[in-house]
């Protein structure tokens, strides 16, 4: 039977048939559904060395040691570096030749009896690919979409034999092994918005590459990583912060995309709303600028703008939330604080372009109620027309006859910002010129962009450069 054909319960016995696994299944907050596969198609003895579900923290603590949340990634890795270092102890001497280790975990809450709680959990495995070999581990973040705990906990099952098939026969094809986690599910039942690889068989792998792929395959709307490249978790990184976000292309980032941003924090922590918290400032890229090129993402393209974002020190949003109004749900879900978009005047002014809408029963209407509905606001940096020398702004910008009533309404309210702290050398600055200087070997870019932009576009050779 081909791998493709494989459902839960043949990919579950077909581990188990196979002598070079042997390790522990620790399961934590929703029932133990991942090894009971195991025990469900037989041959669980060959590997299955190891059951336990510790649900008391009094218990859990006093086998993984103590922390503030029962339900994170410290508490997960702690599982998966305790259960693995107890198999090498206690079975190297008897079995270490011929025995791959591992250990399974996760810690997860599921919908509770009374509902309205967030269902999500952490799972992973750390695994030896071959006898005596360094570990190598996989670690998901999941959210269980299902309205009722037995199908949430159907799913787990589902995605924990998936994830423990993935690491032990598709470990040198990372994408098809993220693209394996939801067979026999829906993205509908599971959403997997963060994944990490790291250890001896993942030397290869850029976790940036592989949070991309989870947006392109629906299987989250969005990821997240910070300045070094790290993984994040969306949830964890947004919960309880104002978050001022910048859209952009970033191809290359250019002195007015950092002017930008530090114009609107400037107005955005004057916000009553805003004053005394901790701010987040995000820069986003969207699937859809991403895929402009055609059919497929430009993986070299994406690393370098991923690195020069980075070398901006900034933690970066990549999304499929192309609607604003999208956006704005997806972070609103995820923080009760203030949230404001950062966006040039030229993308207000395609904000209010009706043909975006026609999808909603409400038109642009709809989008607006959806977008403005929790007092975001727009902060607004004006466009400087480079023929004429005219300043475009919030307070002169042209709309549709039929909407400029509407636009005056927002505008009244306070839902646009304009950003009239701007830095005025920098209004003749576009990211897309400095992309055509930087191809035709014009020096001029390098006044264009951040002096670390500058240098790792000339050390790295970006976008066509040659010095």
């Amino acid at each position: 039977m081909n791998d493709e054909e494989l459902d839960t319960h043949h990919k579950s016995l077909k581990i188990n048939l196979d002598p070079r696994w042997y390790g522990t299944l620790a399961e934590i907050g929703a029932g133990q559904e991942v090894v009971r596969w195991f025990f469900r198609v037989g041959g669980a003895a060959g590997t299955v060395a190891k059951s336990i579900s510790a649900y008391d923290m009094t218990v859990s603590d006093a086998i993984y040691g103590s922390g503030d949340r029962y339900v994170s990634r410290s508490r997960l890795q702690a599982m998966l570096d305790r259960e693995l270092q107890l198999n090498v102890e206690r079975l190297s001497d008897k079995r270490g030749d011929n025995t791959a280790f591992f250990a399974f975990a996760d810690t997860v809450v599921a919908r509770s009896f009374k509902g309205g709680n967030e269902c999500h959990g952490w799972m992973g495995v750390k695994f030896q690919s071959r006898p005596r070999d360094e570990p190598s581990q996989i670690l998901i973040h999941v959210r269980m979409l299902d309205a009722e705990a037995a199908l949430q906990q159907e799913a787990l099952g589902v995605v924990g034999v998936n994830l423990l098939y993935g690491a032990f026969f598709l470990h040198h094809e990372p994408e098809q092994l993220v693209e394996s986690l939801l067979d026999k599910l829906t993205v509908g039942r599971i959403e997997i918005d963060v994944i990490e690889f790291k250890g001896i068989e993942f030397r290869a792998v850029d976790n940036r590459l592989i949070s991309l792929k989870l947006v392109q395959l629906g299987l989250s709307g969005a990821a997240m990583f910070g300045p070094q490249g790290e993984v994040l978790q969306p949830s964890e990184v947004l919960y309880k912060k104002a978050v001022l976000v910048e859209r952009g292309s970033f191809r290359p980032p250019t002195h007015v995309n950092l002017d930008m941003l530090q114009c609107a924090l400037e107005k955005f922590r004057q916000d009553p709303a805003v004053q005394g918290k901790e701010v987040l400032p995000l820069f986003e890229l969207t699937m859809r600028n991403l895929l402009a090129g055609g059919n497929e993402v430009d993986r070299r393209d994406f690393l370098a703008r991923a690195d020069l974002l980075a070398a901006c020190g900034m933690t970066v949003l990549i999304s499929d939330y192309f609607e604003y109004y999208r956006l704005a749900a997806y972070l609103s879900w995820r923080t009760k604080e203030r949230i404001g978009i950062v966006m040039g005047a030229p993308s207000l002014i395609e904000l209010f372009e009706e043909k975006y809408y026609t999808q909603l029963p409400g038109g642009i209407l709809e989008s607006f109620g959806r977008l403005f509905k929790n007092e975001l606001k727009l902060y607004v940096y004006p466009l400087l027309q480079a023929s004429t020398g005219e300043m475009t702004t919030v307070h002169n910008l042209n709309v549709a006859p039929e909407l400029k009533k509407l636009y005056g309404y927002l505008e009244d309210r306070g839902s646009f910002v304009p950003l009239d702290n701007y830095t005025p050398e920098y209004l003749s600055i576009f990211s897309r010129d400095a992309l055509k200087k930087i191809s035709s070997g014009d020096d001029s870019w390098k006044s264009m962009v951040p002096t670390g932009v500058a240098d790792l576009i000339i050390k790295r050779r970006f976008f066509g450069c040659t010095g």
